[in-house]
């Protein structure tokens, strides 16, 4: 039996759409011509101990020296802490401080300073802490010269991972943190994908791709609620210690990685393309 007019077209039309799923999953060659070119942006400058330097031109300036209007109490209304001299000083019993505009996935640009004469040992000194979506602390600390619960000194994700080293610097230095942020995925309740941070402490590797295991608590075992957003601000905390910060600034990146050549170089090579 011959098949019928409308059979056929039903068989091509199944052929076709089989044949745009299948190009949708075939891939890169390696140097294929076809792969899109990244965005082209202008890096940023270093900072010194006397000046901050720039961001990128592709970040969001959360924090340039002048003033806060990118933040918030986190008890509500402006945020009371104070500006001065081209950093913010926490004012201790004020209360935390977060961005107006929430983050997913980021690179994140902090420096910070513990003032000098600052006394105390252990947690009491120079304490304060960068929450990553408002959630996972890495903690902010005098360690040069003062030691503390490992889990709990600077470049630490408090009380999960301790630093890989200490690079603390003494009092009276900025201090920089450079954070690449990935948030938890959680579906029907579950934790599918958990939150990941890679860190740099003053230009030093800290932690390096580290999986948590929930949100920042205090002398309990962090674990994940059945419910988390996709997005939240980034909270800088107010510890009952003078802390200075400066040059605050964030990128936001995609949550899906590039995906590798699945075929060596062939017809779409660059070279024959262009």
């Amino acid at each position: 039996m011959k098949p019928s007019l409308t059979a056929g077209m039903a068989m091509s039309v199944m052929g076709l759409a089989l044949s745009v799923s299948a190009r949708g999953t075939i891939g890169y060659e390696v140097h294929d011509g076809r792969r899109p070119q990244p965005a082209v942006i202008t890096p940023g400058t270093f900072s010194t101990q006397d000046q901050p330097g720039k961001a990128p031109s592709d970040a969001i300036v959360l924090f340039d020296g002048k003033d806060l209007s990118r933040w918030e109490s986190v008890k509500g209304g402006g945020a009371p802490w104070k500006v001065i001299d081209g950093h913010v000083e926490c004012v201790p019993g004020s209360g935390d401080i977060r961005t107006r505009q929430s983050f997913g996935d980021v690179q994140l640009h902090v420096e910070w300073l513990v003032p000098p004469g600052t006394k105390g040992r252990s947690q009491e000194r120079g304490n304060s802490g960068v929450f990553l979506q408002g959630l996972y602390e890495m903690q902010v600390l005098d360690n040069y010269r003062n030691e503390t619960y490992a889990d709990g000194m600077a470049g630490a994700i408090y009380g999960q991972y301790p630093p890989l080293v200490n690079a603390s610097r003494a009092q009276g230095a900025w201090q920089s943190y450079d954070i690449v942020f990935h948030p938890a995925k959680l579906q029907d309740g579950k934790v599918v994908r958990p939150a990941r941070v890679t860190a740099f402490f003053n230009g030093v590797l800290v932690q390096d791709d580290m999986d948590l295991i929930g949100p920042t608590g205090h002398k309990v075992l962090a674990a994940y609620p059945e419910w988390l957003p996709d997005k939240g601000p980034v909270r800088l905390q107010d510890h009952n210690n003078t802390i200075w910060y400066r040059n605050i600034w964030v990128r936001e990146l995609t949550a899906e990685k590039p995906r590798p050549p699945v075929k060596p170089a062939g017809e779409h090579y660059y070279g024959n393309q262009h």
